[in-house]
């Protein structure tokens, strides 16, 4: 790629955050680096050269280094290695002082390279750093908010400034892709609206006959927003499902509320969640809202009226997590608390109701655990922190326990003693935190043992790997660190091997070998 001065580029683009918006910089990084340039582009030279079929590698990683203080040397050697800078601009990145310095260190390293603002909150003069408009360079600037620009807009503005072309010619190459897939899905949806529709139409004769229809098409709307999402996403066409969604939608409102059963009730909720994390998915996070307000008002309605009953627990707190989680990527911690507490509550109720029920107790785990995360966020409260997951990690213990195939919730374990470490870190005690990653690699260690192709256990141990790294390091124990970075950085090239078309595993091991190179300078530079 073009460099634009100041040396080779490694990195397509540098995406620089606040800590606070952690999961929109991490939805950035994975769109961009999933986004496929129309063909008729790839290969053309711009300014920036030759266009490629993709925009990665592209630089994200600041909280996976080896040690604190390698954070500027980590950081420095890939702003010097970028062709662009993109910075996710909001309320907190303005007063981060690390997006400050990133900033001013890249516009210092290559004064013409292009400097992008993806604006997600507030307006420009409250979320652009000092750095980023200083009224001389003016960044080109993309509207991320629903009010803005739009979030696909934007994003092609984002896209046409890494590249060096128009918008006008992504966003017609866009609208052509888009008009497809909207067309051939919407074929299917009309498909399956006929066959619904023939099956109503058969179902006025008798009541059991009409009951066995409805429960046909009501299959039939899950399918379209289960399997079929599901076969979409992984090719990368989730958008294609706008239409379905509005059909699922519109033949839940078409229904007599009153006489609908309570699991056609509770049906269409799952509907209203599965809308709310596709728009929550695409950055649409009042439309999510929404959905999952919507989602919540059914089933609290459902448990009210049979306040006992399991299943209905069960729905409300999916309502109630999937309204904290987006509060939480919107950094509205009262509001998340708030429903991670009602969802914690409801996970309790299951697990005392049935104590050797796996499932339950699994439930509990993950309730307590959001509570956790939540307290670990800005602005952390260590103490509630280490509270909520020594809680989480006990409902985890017990539901593997509890279980007839606990390998099934090994990874679950393994996990919430991570998020324990992580709680005492915070606490100031790096050892029992690297009790807790001593006991999460016994379970990943395990697990590989007995499948080494088993990909989720072995992205958990280049995580674990790395964070174990940072631990030695911290401690004065650079020749474990290293230790421990290579067999992260094993396991990456493991993942690669299997799969070798995955972006994000190999961005991973990119990073993973980028921190062993900087953890081996830094230790020739403290021995001279």
């Amino acid at each position: 790629m073009d460099e634009g001065g100041g040396g080779p580029a490694r990195y397509r683009a540098f995406i620089s955050y606040s800590h606070q918006d952690a999961a929109a910089g991490r939805r950035l990084h994975r769109r961009l680096e999933r986004y496929v340039l129309p063909k008729r582009l790839v290969g053309r030279t711009t300014p920036r050269g030759p266009i490629p079929r993709r925009l990665g590698p592209i630089f994200r990683d600041r909280e996976d280094l080896p040690a604190a203080d390698s954070l500027s040397e980590e950081v420095r050697a890939a702003l010097a290695g970028s062709a662009s800078l993109i910075v996710v601009c909001s309320p907190a990145a303005r007063q981060s002082p690390w997006v400050a310095r990133e900033v001013e260190l890249f516009r210092s390293l290559h004064p013409v390279r292009p400097v992008l603002a993806a604006l997600i909150a507030g307006t420009p003069a409250e979320a652009f750093p000092a750095t980023l408009a200083d009224g001389t360079r003016e960044p080109l600037a993309a509207d991320l908010q629903p009010a803005g620009d739009r979030s696909r807009l934007g994003f092609l503005k984002l896209v046409a400034g890494v590249v060096g072309v128009g918008l006008d010619e992504l966003v017609q190459r866009d609208a052509q892709r888009r008009m497809r897939a909207v067309t051939t899905v919407t074929v299917a949806a009309l498909a399956g609206m006929l066959a619904m529709a023939l099956l109503t139409a058969t179902a006025i004769g008798a009541r059991r006959e009409a009951e066995r229809q409805r429960a046909e098409a009501e299959g039939m709307v899950e399918f379209m927003l289960t399997d079929l999402r599901d076969t979409l996403e992984g090719v990368g066409r989730l958008d294609a499902l706008d239409a379905v969604n509005a059909r699922a939608l519109r033949y839940c409102e078409a229904q007599d509320l009153e006489r609908l059963p309570p699991d056609s009730l509770e049906r269409c909720a799952r509907v209203l969640l599965t809308i709310g994390e596709d728009l929550q998915t695409r950055g649409e996070f009042d439309a999510a809202m929404r959905q999952f307000e919507q989602a919540r008002r059914t089933t609290a309605a459902l448990l009210a009226a049979d306040p006992d009953n399991p299943d209905r627990m069960w729905a409300h707190g999916q309502s109630e997590q999937a309204i904290g989680e987006l509060a939480f990527a919107r950094q509205r911690p009262d509001e998340a608390q708030a429903a991670f507490e009602s969802y914690r509550v409801l996970a309790d109720r299951l697990a005392a109701r049935e104590r050797e029920n796996a499932e339950y107790l699994r439930e509990a785990g993950f309730a307590h655990g959001n509570l956790c995360s939540l307290a670990l966020a800005e602005p952390p409260r260590p103490a509630e922190a280490l509270e909520r997951c020594r809680i989480a990690l006990a409902r985890m213990q017990a539901a593997v326990a509890a279980s007839a195939h606990p390998d099934a919730y090994a990874l679950d374990l393994a996990n919430r003693h991570a998020w324990l470490a992580d709680a005492w870190r915070f606490n100031g005690d790096d050892a029992k935190a690297r009790e807790h990653r001593l006991a999460e690699e016994i379970i990943v260690r395990r697990l590989l043992a007995k499948n080494p192709a088993n990909m989720e256990a072995r992205l958990r141990e280049v995580a674990l790997y790395r964070a174990l790294a940072s631990l030695e390091y911290a401690a004065r124990r650079p020749d474990l660190a290293r230790q421990r970075l290579q067999a992260a950085l094993r396991g990456a090239e493991a993942m690669v091997a299997h799969d070798p078309a995955n972006e994000d595993w190999a961005a991973l091991r990119r990073k993973t070998a980028d921190n062993l190179v900087a953890l081996e300078r830094m230790e020739r530079e403290r021995l001279q």
